[in-house]
């Protein structure tokens, strides 16, 4: 399912989700944003940056490991009240398809992710961890 940014808004609100961020941990902290005028991330959002997905060699660890990983993140949470969201809804299907190489399946898209948050001004914004 992919969220628009109401759905977004509904998600933040009723806290009972796992936002997931996919950017690199420097973007998601606000350190650094090349790309978009904001930089930071949702108020609540956890960051797990794509490549932690991958193994050395550059491919999808195996099943279980990405298990591992994936309940360290969303604890007791089923898989459907996931959000997946980045900076423009690229890599964070990266994370969606890790999660579905699991078995963990249901999770959501935040499309326009944060390019898009970032567009109204009363969004709160987080930054650090």
């Amino acid at each position: 399912m992919v969220l628009d940014m109401q759905g977004m808004e509904a998600v933040v609100a009723s806290g009972d989700n796992v936002i997931i961020d996919a950017r690199a941990e420097e973007r998601f902290s606000g350190e650094v944003e090349p790309l978009d005028k904001i930089a930071g991330h949702i108020p609540g959002a956890r960051n797990l940056p794509f490549e932690d997905n991958l193994d050395l060699d550059g491919t999808f660890m195996d099943k279980d490991e990405i298990v591992d990983l994936y309940k360290e993140f969303i604890g007791d949470k089923n898989s459907e009240h996931v959000v997946m969201m980045c900076g423009s809804g690229v890599t964070a299907c990266h994370n969606l398809v890790a999660m579905e190489i699991a078995g963990l399946q249901g999770a959501k898209l935040y499309a326009g992710s944060w390019s898009e948050w970032i567009t109204d001004p009363n969004h709160k914004i987080a930054t650090g961890e």
